[in-house]
């Protein structure tokens, strides 16, 4: 086999995804009544959004670690089947939020970028892993935090701590994890981070990082809880 025919017959790699979490602006009077799946969805304007950050294909990730080292490569299989997430608990810090899905379209994927709708709610990336076993991706929710208003993903940067305990309800049960690290990282670089590389099992949670909304993200990562 000659070495264009080994490089024709190699799998694409799946292409990495910068996910910029917009919409943390000042709301007030702004904020609007409509409800969505049971939470206040604040509707935003050209004027509260932020544009996105420019793509630099020399970017690196600028982690600023606040908790213990990166999960293992593979983490143990949690026991109900893999289903998609419907409802994320972290009764630590106050969060009790549903939990919807989001493909990511087209246009996000060519921009390497995403803007999850204006709800409370959190959302699950279907493009990527779902939580349970036989998992065979990283599962990824985000949500919006608000500036000046309490939202309930605020509070992945102040108040969520390594080994707190997250519980992922889904269609065939509730997936228990732990928390094994917090970092934030630069918005426009956040597509180069190691969060992408595929770890059936890990669970992720991005949101926007509240001392620096406009140019940082938060992320959470846990790992299946174990028996003691």
């Amino acid at each position: 086999m000659t070495a264009t025919q080994r490089n024709a017959a190699a799998p694409a790699p799946r292409p990495r995804m910068r996910l910029w979490v917009a919409g943390a602006a000042v709301l007030g009077a702004l904020i609007s009544t409509t409800a969505l799946s049971g939470a206040l969805a604040p509707q935003a304007t050209p004027e509260e959004t932020a544009p996105p950050a420019t793509i630099s294909a020399s970017a690196t990730p600028t982690p600023t670690t606040e908790a213990s080292p990166s999960p293992s490569t593979q983490a143990a299989a949690p026991e109900p089947r893999a289903a998609a997430p419907e409802r994320l608990i972290v009764e630590s810090a106050g969060i009790d939020v549903a939990v919807l899905p989001l493909t990511p379209s087209s246009a996000d994927e060519a921009s390497q970028s995403l803007v999850p709708p204006f709800t409370l709610d959190g959302y699950w990336l279907t493009s990527f892993g779902m939580p349970g076993r036989g998992s065979n991706d990283t599962t990824y929710i985000t949500g919006h935090s608000w500036e000046d208003r309490e939202a309930p993903f605020n509070r992945l940067s102040t108040d969520v701590e390594v080994g707190h305990e997250i519980v992922l309800h889904t269609g065939s049960g509730a997936q228990h994890y732990v928390v094994d690290s917090i970092t934030t990282h630069d918005k426009d670089t956040l597509k180069d981070s190691d969060i992408w590389e595929i770890t059936p099992n890990r669970l992720v949670l991005i949101s926007c990082y509240t001392e620096d909304p406009w140019g940082k993200n938060v992320v959470v990562t846990a790992n299946p809880k174990t028996s003691p």
